[in-house]
């Protein structure tokens, strides 16, 4: 692609985008003919104003347009490349509702099936299934914008708003999982702003949590468990909040999140005091739920002990808990959760010498989610860490699944 003409790259990226010629000439205040003679090279690009008002048209990274696109990475399950990034970058970057103060507001989708397609955006992420959903994130957050900026004067505002601090999430949630971690914090970030929009106290909440989540994976773990503990602070059940299943999980996602941050730095007393907090939450929730996609309950509290332990370096102590969860309870919950615990108790069993068993659970969550071994840079650590300990060589399956991964030792 970076060897094209840049009037290739236009007419390339045109296609992505399903615009006819017209349509893109008409988006650009441009003649059909002008397009043409562009795309075929017959008319020269020579005014940066134009390639980023292109490029803006195109929902494109202009980077992509100057022939500076971003080398593709396959591998055996599509998890997602640079191009998908930049796309979603590009959507992320956009600021619709300025837009809409000097233009007329695009065209939106209507409400229930925004709905429908945030669902279904939620439920692919829980079920691991992070290529499907990079690859669709772009699209979606684009017509989350617009109907956010259609809407914002009616009576459908706040659900707009809502709709779109939901996107926001799923997309921070999906490029942490994928490793694009200063993308992660932005998406939260705009989740925050749209949620006070919304006028909903417990998305607000959540979004704190995915804030705090990015905070975490970009290793500020003290700011994210202050993010975390504020928030859980202020929406805790009591003194006029009422203890409804909705605020029981936010609130208790927000002091597992925390919990997780204080065992990065090394605060015991903190984790445990959190972690107390937590399970008297899932207590009166009464079972394992998935109020705000949260997977909150009993089970997962257990889950989060496991990852706290490690976290603090006791593997020991992390596959005891592993060992304790309830069967039926762990495998009734989605395969995003299930699989990540696998890769948190792998961590364990390698804390405490045991590669076989952290092995096994690399290839037990490879065969429940594979997109949550394969796509994930900790799963890739942990996999290097493995066979640096494995003893001769390993065996075929752990082989084949480090050469699918294009992991070494």
């Amino acid at each position: 692609m970076d060897e094209l003409p840049i009037g290739r790259r236009v007419a390339y990226w045109r296609g992505r985008r399903k615009m006819s010629q017209q349509v893109f000439a008409d988006r650009l205040g441009k003649s059909k003919s002008w397009v043409d003679k562009v795309e075929r090279g017959v008319r020269r690009l020579d005014k940066f104003s134009v390639v980023y008002e292109i490029a803006d048209v195109l929902q494109v990274d202009v980077q992509l347009l100057l022939g500076k696109e971003p080398e593709r990475r396959i591998d055996s399950v599509n998890c997602i490349d640079q191009v998908e990034v930049e796309e979603i970058r590009a959507a992320l970057e956009r600021y619709d509702q300025i837009s809409a103060f000097f233009f007329a507001p695009t065209q939106a989708l209507p409400l229930p099936e925004m709905r429908k397609a945030v669902s279904h955006a939620w439920l692919t992420y829980q079920h691991a299934k992070y290529g499907v959903l990079a690859r669709a994130l772009p699209k979606l957050l684009r017509d989350g914008q617009a109907a956010d900026t259609a809407y914002a004067d009616g009576e459908r505002a706040t659900e707009a708003a809502h709709l779109l601090g939901q996107i926001y999430q799923i997309a921070s949630s999906t490029l942490r999982k994928l490793g694009e971690h200063e993308l992660c914090w932005l998406a939260a970030d705009r989740s925050i702003a749209v949620s006070q929009r919304a006028n909903d106290q417990l998305l607000a909440g959540i979004a704190s949590y995915r804030v705090g989540s990015a905070l975490l994976a970009l290793g500020r773990a003290r700011p994210a468990l202050e993010v975390n503990v504020n928030i859980a602070n202020r929406i805790a059940p009591g003194e006029g909040n009422e203890p409804s299943p909705e605020r029981l999980s936010v609130y208790g996602m927000l002091l597992l999140n925390g919990a997780m941050a204080a065992a990065r730095i090394g605060d015991s007393a903190t984790v445990r005091d959190l972690f107390a907090a937590a399970e008297e939450a899932a207590r009166q929730l009464g079972s394992d739920q998935n109020h705000f996609w949260t997977s909150f309950g009993p089970t997962n509290v257990q889950l989060h002990r496991a990852a706290a332990a490690v976290e603090l370096g006791e593997g020991r102590v992390a596959v005891d808990t592993h060992e304790q969860i309830d069967g039926d309870a762990f495998a009734a919950l989605l395969p995003e959760r299930r699989a990540h615990h696998f890769i948190d108790i792998a961590r364990g069993y390698t804390q405490i010498g045991d590669v076989e068993r952290a092995s096994e659970m690399l290839l037990e969550g490879d065969r429940l989610a594979p997109s949550e071994i394969r796509c994930r840079p900790i799963a890739h650590e942990v996999l290097s860490d493995v066979l640096r300990r494995t003893k001769g060589s390993p065996p075929t399956p752990v082989a084949e699944l480090a050469e699918h991964m294009g992991v070494g030792v």
